[in-house]
């Protein structure tokens, strides 16, 4: 079993940055995978970044070159520096982990953008 525990979330000016942290506890063998997601009300779940224990990354097309996703092995945390914000990247964000797919999911942090 992971725990995953996400906290930076709040309300900023678009235009301005968050980050974000996730960290993981328990079986922490068995995390090959890190990532986020986000949920819009009325929207479904939509991938964000991904980043995998050797460092290799992927975002989605809607955040490429405004986030980036980073790994702290040793404090078993992943990070999402979300910068040149948007109104559209408001959500409740989701930290996810796995070894192959993304099996254990956070509670969710509230990201909101003001225009």
């Amino acid at each position: 079993q992971v725990q995953l525990v996400e906290s930076g979330g709040g309300l900023v000016q678009a235009g301005g940055s968050l980050r974000l942290s996730c960290a993981a506890s328990g079986t922490i063998s068995s995390i090959n995978l890190m990532g986020w997601y986000r949920q819009a009300p009325g929207k479904s779940r939509e991938f964000v970044a991904r980043i995998l224990s050797g460092g290799s990354t992927n975002y989605g097309d809607s955040v490429k070159g405004r986030f980036t996703i980073s790994r702290d092995n040793a404090k078993n945390t992943v990070y999402l520096q979300m910068n040149s914000l948007k109104p559209e990247d408001t959500a409740v964000y989701y930290c996810a982990a796995g070894k192959v797919i993304f099996n254990s999911w956070g509670q969710g942090t509230q990201v909101t953008v003001s225009s």
